[in-house]
């Protein structure tokens, strides 16, 4: 069974059936405080690198090639996707993100990522 690993901009009301919420983000959400977010964890080890996120500057045109070299680094930092993971396995997950686009950013990414590697 595969995991239940859902994404959400952190500026929407969190919701009960949300289960763990990780905020997945490098930068801490402008605006936004802790309180108001009500995330259970910031894993921003495993957001992307500054590098790799100036590049994409959330331009659809190159999010193909985003979510491949994403994936090279979180195939080369395995410790927070193991984290995850382990927290999916227990029940659902809800990665945070706090991009405008809601289809192309790195919590969408990661989601795919998780999934494909997940046991279940």
């Amino acid at each position: 069974m595969k995991p239940d690993i859902r994404t959400k901009r952190v500026y929407e009301n969190a919701q009960a059936d949300d289960g763990f919420r990780v905020l997945v983000d490098w930068v801490w959400p402008r605006g936004m405080t802790k309180e108001r977010m009500h995330a259970d964890l910031w894993l921003k080890e495993v957001a992307p690198g500054t590098p790799l996120r100036t590049w994409f500057a959330h331009d659809r045109a190159k999010w193909a090639e985003f979510k491949r070299r994403y994936e090279q680094e979180l195939a080369a930092n395995p410790e927070p996707v193991a984290r995850l993971l382990e927290a999916a396995a227990k029940g659902r997950v809800t990665l945070l993100f706090s991009a405008r686009d809601e289809e192309c950013n790195q919590a969408v990414a990661l989601r795919e990522y998780l999934l494909s590697h997940s046991r279940g």
